[in-house]
């Protein structure tokens, strides 16, 4: 069931989702490249927890900045507006825990499985939108 995407600099494999956990959470691995960042947003109908497995993760979340080293979590709450990013001059790698399942659909939907090709926003919007999603700027901005 493992499936490979590249989305927004960020390789995200799906590890398990709606199919496999009734619905009720996704497993996602996430590669972020040096530099990787996401853009501001925030999740209003699942909470996502960041478990770091390589690297480092600096996460800004609401009033909080926070560096995670290996074998550190956060938890993000619905509603937290949210960064994550690898600032490093090495890879990150993590796993999300997303729950309820939403995360892994956007991911299928809008990832491409070529790291080179662009993401098509106006289809990442769209399905963000329905999973209830809010992109808040771009990679790069800080909440």
């Amino acid at each position: 069931m493992t499936k490979s995407f590249w989305l927004l600099g960020s390789r995200l494999t799906i590890l398990a989702d709606h199919t496999t956990t009734d619905g009720k959470y996704d497993l996602i691995e996430g590669y972020f490249t040096p530099g990787t960042q996401t853009p501001p947003h925030r999740h209003t109908r699942y909470s996502e927890q960041l478990y770091v497995l390589e690297g480092e993760f600096t996460v800004w979340a609401g009033e909080n900045k926070v560096v995670l080293g290996v074998g550190e979590s956060f938890f993000i709450p619905p509603n937290t507006i949210h960064v994550v990013a690898a600032l490093s001059d090495k890879p990150a790698r993590g796993l999300v825990v997303a729950a309820p399942s939403a995360f892994a659909q956007l991911i299928e939907a809008t990832g491409t499985l070529n790291e080179n090709e662009e993401t098509d926003l106006a289809l990442f919007m769209r399905v963000s939108s329905e999973i209830g999603d809010e992109t808040l700027g771009a990679p790069g901005d800080i909440p």
